[in-house]
């Protein structure tokens, strides 16, 4: 287990948590830390050979394979059928970790109407319609936790991917309706708000000398985030230890903003 995930939550022991955007990054991070507490996890990527990779590394380290269903977030009918899936071979969801996003970078003046669909297909539409499908068994149950996952970069007032950052400040506002519709139910919703995470997509694309300087200056703790950083907030937010904690923002990013 990593040194960052060493808490143990019983709670979560043969919990369904259905996971976005799982197979790589913060979500492999995710699902590794699910099941290693014994959950029933479930998780869609469209990383098909690092998905597959995945599930079976998991698979030996801790007996449970995940499940893994291939599916491209931005179809709505397949991600709903993904969500179908994994209640008829696991059960009802009790946990759901909206964690799939995507940052690419662009212009103002490059943007399309096109492109900003697109954005708002993969980074905003599929938080809401993955919590629209487990609501109604979490309702009945009058149990659930809601996981999504929101971005720092808003908050600092980050340019050059404005749609982007639309995108993600509005998950803050579907958190919080969420939480307040679904409350009387017993159904928690709480946003996870990531720093700079040093994945291997960011390592590719963006992190450079001159960057990773400017990062460590602006942070209260020098360090990088690591997925594992994320997860573990994750794992307490899914946990009953958390049981008054709704309607929130989380935020981990080494005291950056």
């Amino acid at each position: 287990m990593s040194k960052i995930l060493t808490a143990s939550y019983p709670s979560l022991k043969d919990r369904v948590v259905y996971i976005t955007g799982g197979g790589t990054g913060i979500g492999a991070s995710l699902t590794a830390g699910f099941a290693a507490q014994g959950a029933k996890v479930a998780f869609v990527d469209i990383a098909q050979e690092a998905s597959l990779a995945l599930v079976e590394q998991i698979g030996k380290e801790t007996g449970r394979e995940p499940l893994f269903i291939s599916c491209d977030i931005r179809d709505i009918a397949a991600l709903r059928e993904s969500i179908a899936q994994t209640q008829a071979q696991l059960g009802d969801i009790d946990v759901l970790v909206n964690n799939a996003a995507n940052d690419q970078r662009h212009k103002i003046e490059d943007v399309t109407p096109e492109f900003w669909d697109d954005r708002m297909a993969i980074n905003l539409r599929p938080q809401f319609f993955t919590a629209q499908a487990v609501a109604p068994a979490m309702k009945a149950r009058r149990a659930g936790c809601i996981i999504n996952f929101g971005s720092v970069s808003w908050k600092k007032g980050q340019g050059g991917m404005p749609a982007y950052t639309a995108a993600k400040a509005a998950v803050h506002g579907l958190t919080r309706g969420l939480a307040r519709d679904l409350g009387p139910y017993g159904v928690r919703a709480n946003t996870i708000i990531p720093g700079w995470v040093l994945t291997d997509r960011q390592k590719t694309l963006w992190v450079t000398p001159e960057a990773d300087a400017e990062r460590a200056r602006q942070q209260c703790l020098s360090d990088w985030v690591m997925p594992d950083h994320l997860t573990a907030m994750a794992l307490f937010l899914a946990a009953d230890d958390s049981a008054a904690c709704t309607a929130q923002e989380f935020i981990v990013d080494g005291g950056w903003i």
